[in-house]
C-alpha cells in the first residue's frame, strides 16, 4: 500500500515539476486575449503559440505542438507592424512632415508610443500597448549605485546610452511643443524624460530589424525599425538558430526554426552572437552558460603588469595601439583570447626580441621564454579580475540587503558578474595546465 502512495506521490512531483519546467499557460489572462482579439482583425491567424511565465526567462511563448527544424514559428501580417509609416498615417503625420530640421524614424516611434499611451482608451495600438514592460532594465535605466557595479567597458557603455536619451529629450523639446495643437493637456507634461526615456527603451530592446525606403520628412539615420505584437514576446537563446524576414509573397514578418521544440516548451529565438555585457546594453537582460560570453581586459589592466623601466615599452604601447591590439582582449570559456595573448607576447618581448614584433602580431611564437611569460601574465591578470570581482559580488549582497527598491537591477548585475567568476575561473584552470604544460 506505501509502495504505490509513494509512486503516486512521486508521479505528482513529477508532474509539478514538469508544469515548472514548461512554464504557465497565460492565455486566459484579459490582456492576452484583447490581444489575440485586436491581432486578429487585423489578420493574424492564431499560431501554435501561447503566452506563458517561464522559470528562467519570464513572460515569453510555449507551443502546443512539437516544432521540427524547419516549422514556421509565427507569420505576422504587416498590417500588425509597428512602422514611422504607422506614424506618418496618424494624426502625429502632418506634423512630422512639417517639421524642421527633420526627426529621426527613432524620434517619430518614440512619440507615437508616448501620444498613443497618452490616449488611453481612445488609442486602437492599446491591446498592444498594454502588454508591454511598464518599465526596463537597460543600463540607461538603473541607478547609478548600481551601473557603479558595472564591468568598465559596460560602465562606460551605460553611461553613453543615458546620455543619449538625455541629448534626444533636449534636441526635441521644440518638436514635441509644435505638437501642442493635437492635446488638450500641455505637452510639457505629456512628453517628459520619463516617458520619452520608456518610449526609447521600447524601441531599443523590442523592435525587429526591417528595411525601409528613406523618405524625406525623416533624417538621414536608417529607418530599419518596426515593433512586432505578440512576435516581440519570444525569448532569445544563444543555442537555437532561426531565419527571420519580412516575406514580400506574403506581406508578413516570419520566423522559422532551425532547431527542435517539444510540446509545450518555450519557443526561444536567437536575437545574435551576441555576449552577455551586449545583452545586457541592448536588452536589459543576461542569459546564463552563454557561449559567446567574455570577460573584457582593459588596457589600464593589462599594462599594469609590465615595468615602466622597460625602454621599449612606449614604442610596444605604439605598435599595439596602431594594430589594434588594445581593445576586445578578453578570458573566455576556453581561456585566454587569441588577441590577449598576442598583445602580452608583444609586451613581454626581450630587448633582443623587439626586432621580431611582427612575426609574433602574425602567431609565431619568439621564444619559450616569451611564451611562458605570456602565460603567466594572463594567469596574474585573471586572478586579479577574480578578486575584483568577487569583491563587487559581496558589494552586491550587501547592498541588497540595504537597499531593497534596487533588489531587481542589483539581480542583474549579481547574474552578469556571477557568470563573469565562471568564466574567469575556467580561465584560470586552463591557464593552470597551460603553465604546467610549459
Amino acid at each position: 500500500m506505501r509502495k504505490s502512495r509513494g509512486r503516486t506521490g512521486r508521479k505528482r512531483r513529477r508532474k509539478h515539476l514538469k508544469s515548472f519546467m514548461d512554464g504557465v499557460n497565460c492565455s486566459h489572462k484579459l490582456e492576452y486575449i484583447k490581444l489575440k482579439k485586436w491581432l486578429k482583425e487585423r489578420g493574424f491567424e492564431d499560431s501554435n503559440l501561447r503566452p506563458a511565465e517561464f522559470w528562467e526567462t519570464g513572460r515569453g511563448l510555449m507551443t502546443t505542438k512539437a516544432l521540427q527544424a524547419g516549422d514556421l514559428i509565427i507569420s505576422l501580417p504587416e498590417k500588425c507592424l509597428l512602422t514611422t509609416g504607422t506614424v506618418l498615417s496618424s494624426c502625429l503625420g502632418g506634423h512630422i512632415q512639417k517639421w524642421k530640421p527633420p526627426v529621426s524614424p527613432l524620434l517619430a516611434l518614440c512619440t507615437f508610443l508616448i501620444a498613443e499611451k497618452h490616449a488611453g482608451e481612445k488609442s486602437p495600438w492599446k491591446p498592444y500597448l498594454d502588454v508591454l514592460p511598464k518599465a526596463y532594465t537597460c543600463p540607461a535605466c538603473l541607478e547609478p549605485d548600481v551601473i557603479n557595479l558595472l564591468p568598465k567597458p559596460l560602465k562606460k557603455a551605460a553611461q553613453e546610452q543615458k546620455m543619449i536619451i538625455q541629448e534626444l529629450f533636449k534636441s526635441s523639446r521644440a518638436f514635441f511643443s509644435s505638437l501642442q495643437p493635437l492635446f488638450a493637456e500641455n505637452t510639457g507634461t505629456i512628453f517628459n524624460f520619463s516617458a520619452l526615456e520608456w518610449a526609447w527603451c521600447t524601441v531599443n530592446t523590442r523592435t525587429i530589424y526591417m528595411k525601409h525606403p528613406h523618405r524625406e520628412c525623416f533624417s538621414l539615420e536608417p529607418d530599419v525599425y518596426a515593433l512586432a505584437p505578440y512576435l516581440d514576446l519570444l525569448n532569445h537563446s544563444p543555442n537555437v538558430q532561426v531565419k527571420a524576414g519580412f516575406n514580400e509573397q506574403t506581406r508578413s514578418y516570419e520566423i522559422w526554426t532551425d532547431s527542435q521544440c517539444k510540446k509545450h516548451q518555450e519557443v526561444l529565438i536567437c536575437y545574435g552572437p551576441h555576449d552577455n555585457q551586449r545583452l545586457l546594453l541592448e536588452y536589459g537582460f543576461v542569459a546564463m552558460d552563454n557561449p559567446h560570453s567574455s570577460v573584457y581586459v582593459s588596457a589600464d589592466t593589462l599594462l599594469k603588469y609590465f615595468s615602466p623601466l622597460d625602454k621599449q615599452r612606449k614604442a610596444k604601447v605604439s605598435i599595439l595601439k596602431d594594430h589594434d591590439f588594445l581593445e576586445n582582449l578578453t578570458f573566455g570559456w576556453e581561456g585566454p583570447s587569441w588577441r590577449l595573448l598576442t598583445a602580452l607576447k608583444v609586451l613581454s618581448l626581450a630587448a633582443d626580441e623587439f626586432a621580431c614584433w611582427r612575426r609574433v602580431l602574425l602567431g609565431d611564437v619568439t621564444s619559450a621564454r616569451n611564451q611562458q611569460q605570456a602565460l603567466g601574465t594572463a594567469a596574474k591578470i585573471c586572478q586579479f579580475l577574480i578578486e575584483e570581482t568577487q569583491h563587487v559580488l559581496l558589494q552586491i549582497s550587501q547592498l541588497k540587503r540595504d537597499k531593497e527598491k534596487l533588489k531587481t537591477h542589483l539581480a542583474l548585475v549579481e547574474m552578469l558578474r556571477s557568470e563573469d567568476l565562471k568564466i574567469l575561473q575556467k580561465s584560470a584552470e586552463i591557464l593552470c595546465n597551460l603553465n604546467l604544460g610549459t
